[in-house]
This record gives C-alpha cells, sequence and structure tokens, in this order.
C-alpha cells in the first residue's frame, strides 16, 4: 500500500508564468523513509505545501493516506505531521507551552503521547521552561519535530528539516528518524544535502520542478554509465577550463578540490590520456584516481543531461 501518490502533479505562480512543480510523479509506501532530494528551488517545497493541502495543484492528482488532497483535505490534517523548512513555531511561548498549544489543537494531551515523543523529548527537557525563539538551532530542531509528532501521527512530511544545523544536530535529526521509521511511521523527507540521500530507503532527484529519477540511492549510484576520475593539480581552474574544452571529455565539473571527469572513448587508458592532456596544457602536480560515483554525481549528471536535451547546451559546460 502507498501511503503518499501524486500523479502529474503541476503547480505554477504568478499567473501561470512561474513553473515551479513539472508534472511530478512518485509514490512513498506505507513504513518507508522516502526522500526528496534537490536544491534549492527545485520545488520541493511546492510539493510538501500540496501534501498537506496548503495549496492547491494546478492540475493533476495527490493522495495522502487514502485522502484526497483537495476533496479530503480535513481528513489528511489530522493524520499528518507536518514540519515546514522554516523554524515555524511561537517563539514567545516556551518549550512547554508550544507542546501544550499543539497537542490542543489536536484534541489531545502531552501526557496521554508521551510516549510518542518521549525520546526526543528527553534531550529538550532541560529547557522546558526556555522560550523557542531562545534555542539552539539542534533544539529548536528537535522541539518542531515533537510538536509534529504530539498527535500519533500516521505520517510525517519533514521539509528540509536539517538545513541550518549543525552537523552533530543532522546526525542526531537522521537517528532519530530511523527510530521512527521502526515504529511504522511513513516519512517524506525532503533536503538539499547529497550525503543525506544515502540514508534514506528510497529517493526521487528534483531539479527545476521535474523528477529525473526514483529509485533506491544504490540503483541511482550503479546507473552511473561510466568509469570516473578525479583529477586535481596546481592551477585547478584552469584545469577545469582545458579539460571541458577537450574534444576527448565528455563531462567536467569542480567537487570540492578535485575535478570530477569522465571521457568519450573508455577503451583507450583513461589515465595516461588525462596525464597527457595536462601535461599539454601546461600543469604541474597532477593527482589522478578512479573513484566510485555518489548520490550528487549522479545528480549531476542527469541535471545536466536534461539540461543538454532541453536547451541543446553540451553536457560538459
Amino acid at each position: 500500500m502507498n501511503d503518499v501518490i501524486l500523479q502529474q502533479i503541476t503547480k505554477t505562480y504568478e499567473k501561470g508564468k512561474v513553473l515551479a512543480v513539472d508534472n511530478v510523479s512518485f509514490e512513498v509506501q506505507q513504513g518507508e523513509l522516502f526522500g526528496l532530494i534537490g536544491p534549492d528551488g527545485a520545488g520541493k517545497t511546492s510539493i510538501f505545501r500540496m501534501l498537506t493541502t496548503v495549496l492547491l495543484p494546478d492540475s493533476g492528482k495527490a493522495s495522502v493516506a487514502g485522502f484526497d488532497i483537495v476533496k479530503e483535505y480535513r481528513s489528511i490534517r489530522n493524520l499528518v505531521g507536518y514540519m515546514p523548512g522554516r523554524f515555524s513555531l511561537y517563539q514567545d511561548l516556551t518549550v512547554r507551552e508550544n507542546l501544550e498549544f499543539f497537542a490542543t489543537v489536536f484534541g489531545t494531551t502531552v501526557d496521554a503521547n508521551y510516549d510518542q515523543i518521549k525520546d526526543i523529548f528527553e534531550q529538550i527537557k532541560p529547557f522546558i521552561n526556555r522560550r523557542a525563539g531562545k534555542l539552539s538551532g539542534g533544539m529548536k530542531q528537535k522541539l518542531a519535530l515533537s510538536c509534529a509528532l504530539i498527535h500519533k501521527p500516521e505520517i510525517l512530511l519533514l521539509d528540509e528539516p536539517t538545513t541550518g544545523v549543525d552537523a552533530v544536530s543532522r546526525k542526531e535529526f537522521w537517528e532519530m528518524l530511523k527510530k521512527l521509521k521502526a515504529q511504522g511511521i511513513t516519512i517524506l523527507v525532503s533536503t538539499p544535502y547529497m550525503d543525506e540521500a544515502i540514508l534514506c530507503e528510497r529517493i526521487a532527484l528534483i531539479q527545476n520542478g521535474k523528477i529525473m529519477s526514483v529509485d533506491t540511492p544504490q540503483n541511482i549510484i550503479r546507473a552511473f554509465p561510466k568509469k570516473l576520475f578525479a583529477v586535481k593539480s596546481d592551477g585547478i581552474y584552469k584545469l577545469l577550463n582545458d579539460f571541458r574544452s577537450h574534444h576527448e571529455i565528455e563531462s567536467c565539473y569542480a567537487f570540492g578540490e578535485f575535478l570530477h571527469i569522465t571521457l568519450k572513448n573508455q577503451e583507450l587508458s583513461a589515465m595516461e590520456s588525462l596525464q597527457r592532456i595536462a601535461i599539454e596544457n601546461g600543469h604541474s602536480g597532477i593527482v589522478i584516481k578512479e573513484m566510485e560515483p555518489t548520490i550528487e554525481d549522479s545528480f549531476i549528471r542527469l541535471m545536466k543531461q536534461n539540461r543538454e536535451k532541453d536547451t541543446g547546451m553540451p553536457l560538459t559546460q
């Protein structure tokens, strides 16, 4: 059974001038931890706002827990826990007061559902009388998740919940999500962080409102069609331009201190070809190594392929 279903959902703004979500379809299975992965402006928040019945789609259909997002919005609101990207709790209220308020909204109490939030609440309990606006980023995150869980939702919709928090808090948050999934809660989470994609069971890669791929992270990585090489030299920016303009290079993009490169012809000795191209262009201090692709490599390749298809621009640019 699928708890979240989107069928050719489209959403525009400014009277149709801005296309935010472009014919999007994917499904989230019951009890699954599913990731919607893409950069800022990709359409993730618009999708979440439609699933939480805050926005209406221009076309297409979607359902949450079997309820239509347009016709049965009231039922959805009682079954879903939602955590928006921006901290949206009442900053002048204390931790305790925020929890009590959201419990009251859903016709329950903190005590009645304490077991649901116990593991998370224990971490913010020392700050129970502190105003929410005075909490650290990580503690705000935990409070927001507690408020989203206070009515025992069947489905959690988390829109970029780890944006703007430190690495330790991000790790702790994903540990909490694993525990919630173990309780049978369906979780749809969006993130711009490619390293978080691997923590999901399945993911949808989205860019410019379009879904590029839906699969497990492992399958998306395995589908990378070519050998991938990491190259660096003393003049990395010149090296980037030299490789991009060379006829033997299929793709070349910056990735940290290295360039990630694929060759058009893999039958030739790739290492020797890359070394030769670099030396011919006067580079020194050259380091070349073959490497396993990442989700980010797969995302960039799919993005560039789509752009090449739409605009005719070469994959290397």
